[in-house]
């Protein structure tokens, strides 16, 4: 079929009544013929978007030759209220069918995009309104990822068009589709590295003219603050910057204190406002100085550019390098106090603007973590709700106890009584069978490496130590020495460790030898003077290895008077009695020291007394 047919088609569809569901498929379907019912394959998306932005091109023409606004060409004079012009009734079309994915998403926004760039701008602000009347369509999900790009490009080129002076309106109305057709954590809009339009420059007068009756001085300084606003990163990188700045605002201070503004002046400034355009950027001329100081709104604006250098400056997570010094923060708060004194006092109502300049400012001091995070998305989808048919309600389990691991305790044994004493239930392990792991650790010819030793577990060393308290005394007493390692009991050991551990005796066992010798010499003399009793008690002492029932004999026999001889005790039968103990608890070391040869190692003197003694 020839192209000029298939354009008279859709011609007749767009003057058709009703809404563009009723027929919009349809006439696709006639015109393309596709292979399938719903969506068009690749080829059949491309011979479409060619047929539709032909079509486009001759209406936008035809618009511009009848003189009348594009949007509202072919719009009937009679039935003005409820028609709609031609261009726009097309934009509907594609727009349903792209919202119906009967073709490619991106089809609407390439014919916006051409739209704008055959139109004046005159036009394109009725452009503009319908896209901004759409915005909700155009932001789908299945819309929005086909087309966002396009969308920032014909944004981007409109304002490139549009002049920042004399556009502000149109310029703000762009900016604010664009912040809600992009979420807020898309990093092309959020500037990343925090880069500055370095490109603003203010241009003033460089040489006083004639018949200047203001400072001229001031003036050049005044307008000199304007290079450091326009750029406040060079101020923390050059310090000579930073004074020159200084300087030149304490000027510009000082003169707004000497020329305060009354209420009156203020209220003027209200009138004038309500009755006037707003404008981006003040004159420079130095004939306008003058009247300038005497604005409110002109001060504000000054003060509130200090407010915003000396926040950028007092910013956190900035690089070490560009952090401020130590004098500069203080002179950069003791400024920040000056300016907000001054806007305080600036009318009308002063200080509630103060305020609210203060919150915009914590507000934006929030959005500065935020991009010095890297902008992490905070936007959550919805949760969709489901219905009961769709989920069924799972029961909890109910258990005979209360819980899962008390029904399990109580299912281990039919006989829960007899399951509570049985001896098997509650099993310490042989202190030979537990210290063996670590006995296996100590042996150097195994080659295990210290970091995988069982000495460097501090559960098992402390169980270990619990079950040598109980059941291996001797090896228990050897942590004071050796640490660890010399609970193990030696005969886990192989020799050439064993030899490390191995107890030795002492001074204080050969000393009981020697006590033990010379009780023996002495005992056998003093038998020969003894009385019949008493040789009798130092026989019964003797014959008794234990010795300690024996020598609580004696002792009670002396406490009493219980002796020989009618009763009364002599020295010399005292004097026996003590050389009796003393051969008593000589042969008493001895048998010990022949039972247990270890036992005595490693005790002092009072402690080896105190176990004779007891």
């Amino acid at each position: 079929m020839d192209l000029s047919l298939y354009l008279e088609e859709f011609r007749k569809a767009i003057l058709q009544m009703g809404p563009p569901e009723n027929f919009a498929l349809q006439i696709v379907q006639d015109v393309i013929r596709p292979q399938k019912h719903t969506k068009l394959a690749q080829d059949e998306n491309q011979l479409l978007e060619n047929i539709l932005r032909r079509l486009l091109q001759e209406l936008v023409s035809s618009a511009v030759q009848s003189t009348e606004p594009v949007m509202q060409y072919g719009m009937s004079i009679d039935e003005k209220e409820t028609s709609q012009g031609h261009i726009p009734r097309l934009l509907d079309i594609v727009l349903y069918l792209c919202e119906k994915e009967h073709v490619e998403g991106g089809m609407i926004f390439q014919l916006l995009e051409d739209l704008t760039e055959m139109s004046t701008l005159r036009n394109c602000k009725d452009i503009f309104g319908y896209i901004e009347s759409k915005q909700d369509i155009l932001g789908k999900q299945e819309l929005f990822a086909r087309g966002k790009l396009v969308m920032l490009r014909t944004c981007n080129q409109l304002l490139r068009r549009l002049s920042k002076a004399s556009d502000v309106v149109f310029c703000g109305r762009i900016l604010m589709f664009l912040a809600h057709f992009f979420p807020l954590s898309e990093r092309s809009a959020v500037n990343i590295k925090g880069v500055f339009n370095t490109s603003n420059e203010t241009k003033y007068e460089k040489q006083p003219p004639d018949g200047f009756s203001i400072d001229f001085n001031f003036y050049k300084t005044f307008w000199s603050l304007q290079e450091f606003f326009c750029n406040p990163a060079s101020l923390a990188l050059a310090s000579t910057k930073w004074q020159k700045f200084t300087s030149s605002l304490m000027v510009v201070l000082n003169t707004f204190d000497a020329q305060p503004l009354s209420d009156e002046e203020g209220d003027a400034n209200i009138l004038e406002e309500e009755s006037a355009t707003f404008s981006i950027k003040y004159l420079t001329s130095s004939k306008l100085m003058g009247l300038e100081l005497k604005d409110p709104s002109f001060r504000r604006h000054v003060l509130m550019q200090c407010l915003i250098l000396f926040d950028y400056l007092k910013a956190p997570g900035k690089n070490e390098k560009d952090i401020p010094s130590e004098t500069m923060r203080e002179e950069i708060k003791s400024c920040e106090e000056r300016v907000k004194k001054l806007l305080e006092v600036t009318p009308p109502r002063g200080k509630d603007f103060l305020q609210k300049i203060e919150h915009i400012l914590q507000r934006e001091n929030n959005w500065v973590w935020w991009k010095r995070d890297g902008c992490a998305p905070f936007e959550k989808q919805p949760i969709e709700k489901k219905t009961i048919n769709d989920v069924t309600k799972k029961r909890r389990p109910r258990w005979r106890l209360g819980n899962k691991e008390l029904s399990q305790l109580w299912k281990w044994s039919d006989q829960n009584p007899n399951a509570l004493t049985d001896p098997q239930r509650v099993r310490s392990p042989a202190i030979s069978d537990y210290w063996k792991p670590l006995a296996e650790d100590m042996d150097e010819s195994a080659g295990i490496e210290a970091e995988y030793h069982h000495r460097n577990n501090r559960v098992y060393c402390w169980k270990g130590l619990r079950f040598s308290a109980r059941q291996d005394l001797e090896g228990f007493s050897r942590f004071t020495d050796h640490g660890i390692e010399g609970v193990v009991p030696l005969e886990l050991l192989p020799p050439d460790v064993r030899a490390k551990y191995q107890a030795k005796p002492n001074e204080r066992s050969k000393r009981a030898k020697k006590e033990e010798a010379k009780g023996a010499v002495q005992q056998v003399d003093e038998n020969q003077m003894a009385t019949p009793a008493s040789e009798n008690d130092g026989e019964g002492t003797r014959s008794d290895p234990d010795g300690p029932s024996a020598g609580m004999d004696v002792d009670t026999a002396i406490a009493t008077g219980n002796v020989s001889q009618g009763g009364i005790s002599t020295p010399e039968e005292n004097k026996l009695s003590s050389d009796t103990d003393i051969g008593q608890e000589a042969g008493q070391l001895e048998a010990d020291a022949e039972v247990e040869p270890g036992m005595i190692d490693g005790e002092t003197d009072a402690e080896v007394d105190l176990d004779t003694a007891g």
